[in-house]
C-alpha cells in the first residue's frame, strides 16, 4: 500500500507508518503477486523482465529472473546514496558518525548476503529453464529484520555511535517489503545460508569500495 507524503508528514512519517502498520500487518511477498512500481527504479527492473519474457515467448527460449532484496556484503561502494542503506550506514561509521535512520527505524526489510546472491545465481545457471517463458524467483532470506535493526547491529559491531532515528523518509519507499524465498528454494534448490547477526559482523569490517566518479 502506498503512503502519501502528506500523511508521511504528519508524524515525521512514523507516526502515518505506525498507525497504517497496526492494521496492515506485513506479508512475505511471493513472484505470482502483482506488481506495482513505486518508482522509476523499480520500474525499469520490471521492465527487464518484461523484455526478457518477450524474448523467450518470441523464440521459444527460457528466461529465468532473479529477483535480488536487499543486498549486502563486501565491496559495496562508500559514501553514495544509490549504494542501499546497508553501506549509507557502514560509510557513516567509518566517518564516525551515526547512523541516520529514516522514519521511525521500524521499516521491515529482507536482507541478504551477497555470497548468497552468488549460489543463487550459480543454482540458476544449473536450473532447467522454462520453454518460451520467463520464470521469476525471490533471492532473499526469508526472515524480516528493522532497518533500526541493520543500524545498531553495526554500530554495536562497529564501536561506533548509536543510530539515530531522523523521521524523514523517502517518497516511494513502502513500509515493509519482505520475500518469500519458497519457489526459488522449491525449483532452484536455493536457501539463503548466512544468517542476519552473522552477516552483520561480517559487513561492519568488510571492506568498501570507492564510489564511481560521477559524470
Amino acid at each position: 500500500m502506498g503512503r502519501a507524503s502528506s500523511a508521511l508528514e504528519a508524524g515525521g512519517g512514523a507516526a502515518a507508518a505506525m498507525a497504517r502498520a497496526d492494521v496492515f500487518a506485513w506479508d512475505t511477498v511471493g513472484e505470482e503477486t502483482p506488481a506495482d512500481p513505486r518508482n522509476t527504479y523499480a520500474a525499469t527492473k520490471l521492465h527487464q523482465e518484461h523484455l526478457a519474457a518477450a524474448w523467450a515467448s518470441a523464440t521459444g527460449g527460457g528466461a529465468v529472473a532473479l529477483r535480488y532484496h536487499n543486498v549486502y556484503g563486501p565491496h559495496m561502494p562508500r559514501d553514495t546514496p544509490y549504494s542501499g542503506v546497508a553501506a549509507i550506514f557502514r560509510s557513516a561509521l567509518e566517518a564516525g558518525r551515526a547512523p541516520a535512520v529514516f522514519e521511525d527505524g521500524g521499516q521491515q526489510r529482507d536482507f541478504v548476503h551477497v555470497t548468497d546472491v552468488a549460489q543463487a545465481n550459480l543454482c540458476a545457471l544449473a536450473a532447467e529453464p522454462p520453454e518460451g517463458a520467463l520464470r521469476a524467483h525471490n533471492v532473499a532470506s526469508g526472515s524480516p529484520h528493522t532497518v533500526g535493526d541493520m543500524a545498531r547491529a553495526l554500530a554495536e559491531a562497529f564501536g561506533g555511535p548509536e543510530p539515530r532515528t531522523t523521521g524523514e523518509y523517502r517518497i516511494g519507499d513502502v513500509r515493509h517489503v519482505v520475500a518469500s524465498p519458497e519457489r526459488a528454494a522449491r525449483e532452484l534448490g536455493f536457501r539463503a545460508r548466512v544468517t542476519f547477526a552473522d552477516g552483520m559482523r561480517a559487513f561492519a569490517t568488510d571492506p568498501l569500495r570507492p564510489a564511481a566518479p560521477s559524470r
